[in-house]
């Protein structure tokens, strides 16, 4: 059975927001096996367009955020990260969350993501690329190439 070579799911976050009831925000999590090292979170900042949890090309604005896909995996079971995003697991209203917290000169968000969703999520990943399986679906002679700024193969 072939593996997956992509891996993406929508979720419904929270933004905590401090004296004031968290915000729902619609965010789809992406994974590539071409890129196998990261992890992509758009955040669907505008309102929905189509039927609700469908994400559509219509939607209004997305921010997009890549980082280490083993951050989200370290964050599940204890704090990781430093710097620009951070990630810890925690509890909100009885649920099981991770904390997801983002920082850029613009500001801080902190979100909290459902533990199952963000699990399941994770788990498809390293169905597509297993822990220790990364560099052999790195193209690095593509990758030298756009350092260089020369052709593969050239």
């Amino acid at each position: 059975m072939a593996r997956p070579t992509t891996v993406s799911s929508l979720l419904q976050l929270r933004l905590v927001v401090p004296g004031a009831v968290p915000l729902p925000v619609r965010a789809g999590l992406s994974y590539d096996a071409a890129d196998p090292y990261a992890v992509t979170v758009d955040f669907h900042t505008g309102g929905p367009t189509g039927s609700p949890g469908v994400v559509s090309e219509d939607d209004d604005d997305v921010v997009s955020w890549t980082f280490a896909r083993a951050l989200l995996t370290d964050g599940v079971s204890g704090p990781a990260g430093a710097g620009d995003v951070q990630v810890w697991p925690s509890s909100s209203a009885g649920e099981r969350v991770v904390c997801l917290s983002l920082s850029s000169p613009s500001g801080t968000a902190l979100f909290e993501v459902p533990l199952g969703d963000l699990v399941d999520f994770l788990g498809q990943t390293y169905d597509a690329v297993p822990t220790g399986a990364e560099s052999e679906h790195v193209d690095v002679e593509g990758e030298l190439a756009l350092l260089l700024g020369s052709e593969p193969g050239a």
